[in-house]
């Protein structure tokens, strides 16, 4: 079995101070190819997720977008992140959120722990375990763990049997999908990544590194948004694009400002342009705000990140976590 031992909540450990993550190790894929191993069929596939973390958090907000609730359950972990990594909540604990339950996939294993689910995969695994983890129930094994190969596959995967008007939901047409490409890897590295880069940056030359070109993204974010059409990042319809860019933006203030640093300006006061389609998304889009749980989020990252905030308080701003659409901070509505 994997070294136990190995602390799984040590995030900055480099000598430059520069924090990296590891890649994912389960690339399967869900297929509708005749005699795929992992064929796309209804209720043979578990997600595990965690409401805290953005990555995870993609795949249910494109898992509800394309309709998907009959074809794949799922279940998220506690908020707790711990030395045995994520945990299921237990039967007498009263956790918010839907479905944050002990593992109904594996009762009778007596899973307690995501672990668990890795080493039963692979009982030599030595990295990560990540959510979201997507689970054959079938064959007892991971298909895939990366976020981005995940929600890709629930793009088209399951068209054939989903109801006309999910299967015809397309978030990566063919004539956006260069410019969506091109815009996932400056978003990824500079801000997805870029708040945990500045976060868990162990010298001060690292932090000021990525914080810096971290805001200079966002910059560019918010020319772009403040120059486009909208409502959404590539127009008229929900794409990747307003996928892999919300689920940091709606942390940023409630979370990253403060425990990550990334204090150089807030969302809600900086960037009206991001804000006005954050907000958009949040209350108009239930695949966003429904999918979006900030007692998870808020608690997971200042209680379990000891390094960081070592007395586990959580601040209890920003009041709302996210403002309604006709409202205004003060200082946004003296500036207008």
């Amino acid at each position: 079995m994997a070294d136990q031992k190995k602390d799984i909540l040590s995030w900055g450990d480099s000598k430059d101070g520069e924090f990296r993550r590891q890649t994912s190790s389960f690339r399967n894929w869900i297929s509708k190819d005749a005699g795929a191993e992992f064929p796309a069929e209804k209720d043979r596939y578990h997600l595990y997720v965690s409401y805290a973390c953005p990555w995870a958090h993609r795949a249910l907000i494109v898992r509800k977008l394309k309709g998907l609730e009959d074809i794949i359950p799922f279940t998220s972990v506690h908020w707790h992140l711990e030395e045995k990594g994520w945990r299921f909540a237990t039967k007498d604990e009263k956790v918010p959120g839907e479905n944050v339950t002990p593992d109904p996939v594996n009762s009778s294993k007596g899973f307690t722990h995501l672990r668990d689910i890795y080493f039963d995969t692979e009982p030599d695994f030595n990295g990560r375990f990540t959510v979201p983890t997507l689970y054959d129930k079938k064959q007892s094994k991971i298909v895939n763990n990366e976020s981005s190969e995940i929600i890709r596959m629930f793009y088209t995967a399951f068209d054939d049997i989903l109801p006309e008007k999910y299967a015809k939901v397309d978030l990566f047409p063919k004539e956006l999908q260069e410019k969506i490409e091109g815009t996932n890897e400056w978003t990824y590295n500079d801000i997805n990544n870029g708040v945990y880069k500045s976060g868990f940056a162990t010298t001060q030359e690292a932090y000021e590194k990525n914080v810096t070109q971290l805001f200079k993204s966002l910059d560019r974010v918010e020319e772009h948004l403040a120059s486009s059409p909208g409502p959404y990042y590539w127009g008229d319809n929900i794409t990747e694009g307003d996928v892999r860019l919300f689920t940091t933006i709606v942390r940023f203030d409630a979370v990253y400002v403060q425990h990550f640093k990334t204090n150089l300006r807030d969302v809600r006061s900086g960037y009206p342009a991001i804000h006005k389609w954050l907000r958009k998304l949040y209350w108009d889009e239930p695949a966003f705000g429904k999918t979006t749980q900030f007692e998870h989020i808020k608690k997971h990252y200042t209680k379990s990140h000891k390094q960081i905030n070592p007395h586990s308080i959580t601040p209890l701003g920003p009041v709302p976590d996210i403002l309604p659409k006709d409202e205004e901070v003060a200082a946004v509505k003296a500036a207008k």
